[in-house]
């Protein structure tokens, strides 16, 4: 089985030696392994450090790289997708690590009769400090971050909604086509939901696991996740099936903490009582539980600030987002995105073609 392994990166010169190292210690056979890279117009390097990793015999099938004008992650996968020519690609972000059984797990369980696969994604922090570990808790945690299942480890197989850096057979990218360029970091959320109503399953396998490093500073993070607010909100008009109730919990907590200020403004002051008690109790809760992992921290301290901090940065993102939402469907009237998922099949279907086409050669 012949696998894409594809990566696609903007200034990431400072993450990508870690992941360009697991790329070239894969067990899986070299010589069936194909290299996509993909990078949007990096000024910092990336773009020469693929380059030597091109020119450095480690006994791949092939290494590609593209380069995209676009500084979209969607208009990068959908480069990749329109130039590979594996059984199987496979996403891997630009800040990830990937054990040496990466590959080969994810071609055991396909051989296993799945069409799209994946495993847990559980985050690391590079340059550990007390405080990069504190943050590294709070994304860990279900509070903090989400509950989306491939965030943490697998224990058992099972079928999920979504699943990060997964793998997916020829024929499924043939059928959906490519990602909605119109978008940003819900892309995944809608390729995914196109998958599903297609009638492909995901099954997030327990020997499969790769990492993704967290952000390291806190404003960093609350950028991150005003982002990923603003994407559910935008989102929200264009695919509301690829979204569920839970990204949308920031969201009602930031309106309910802004009626019940407006009201306690007025002398009702009980319903903002209640609601702080409560958010509080499951503030405390969850803290304290990030305090039973091994790496404790003094800085363990301020999460019962931190996770407020994310909860409302994501909740602002969602009222922006919903509020650009006419502005933005504005925008995108024209946008060409629909044709571009369109031509990633055509380019899939014409590269099915020459591959079998070489093989009888």
């Amino acid at each position: 089985m012949i696998v894409s392994l594809c990566m696609i990166a903007y200034n990431e010169v400072e993450a990508i030696d870690g992941l360009f190292g697991d790329i070239a210690l894969q067990e899986y056979p070299h010589s069936k392994i194909e290299v996509v890279f993909v990078d949007s117009m990096s000024n910092d390097g990336t773009y020469e450090k693929m380059l030597n990793f091109k020119n450095t015999d480690y006994g791949f099938r092939n290494v590609k790289i593209v380069r995209c004008q676009k500084k979209n992650q969607a208009s990068s996968w959908n480069e990749a997708l329109m130039v590979f020519t594996g059984d199987v690609v496979i996403r891997v972000d630009a800040h990830a690590r990937i054990p040496r059984n990466f590959v080969s797990r994810n071609v055991y369980n396909l051989g296993l009769g799945e069409n799209v696969v994946g495993g847990g994604r559980p985050n690391i922090s590079s340059n550990v400090s007390s405080w990069k570990l504190t943050l590294l808790a709070a994304e860990d945690s279900l509070f903090g971050s989400s509950i989306a299942g491939y965030r943490r480890p697998s224990t058992e197989k099972e079928y999920m909604d979504s699943l990060f850096h997964a793998a997916y057979r020829r024929e499924v990218i043939a059928k959906v086509g490519g990602f909605n360029e119109d978008l940003g970091r819900t892309e995944d959320n809608e390729f995914h939901y196109r998958i599903r109503m297609a009638g492909y399953k995901m099954c997030c396998c327990p020997d499969i696991i790769s990492y993704q490093h967290s952000r390291n500073t806190l404003k960093h993070m609350i950028k991150q996740k005003y982002g990923n607010g603003k994407w559910i909100g935008l989102t929200l008009s264009e695919c509301r099936g690829c979204l569920s109730y839970f990204h949308f919990a920031p969201f009602l907590f930031v309106m309910m903490l802004a009626t019940c200020g407006i009201l306690a403004a007025f002398g009702h002051t009980f319903a903002l009582f209640v609601l702080l008690i409560l958010y509080g109790m499951f503030d405390f809760v969850n803290s304290v539980s990030c305090c039973t992992l091994k790496n404790i921290q003094p800085q363990f301290a301020l999460l019962p600030l931190i996770f407020p901090l994310l909860h409302i940065a994501y909740g602002i993102g969602t009222i922006v987002g919903l509020i650009q939402i006419p502005f933005w469907q504005r925008k995108i009237k024209n946008s060409g995105a629909k044709e571009r998922i369109e031509l990633v099949k055509q380019k899939v279907d014409e590269n099915t073609r020459i591959v079998w086409r070489d093989s009888e050669l």
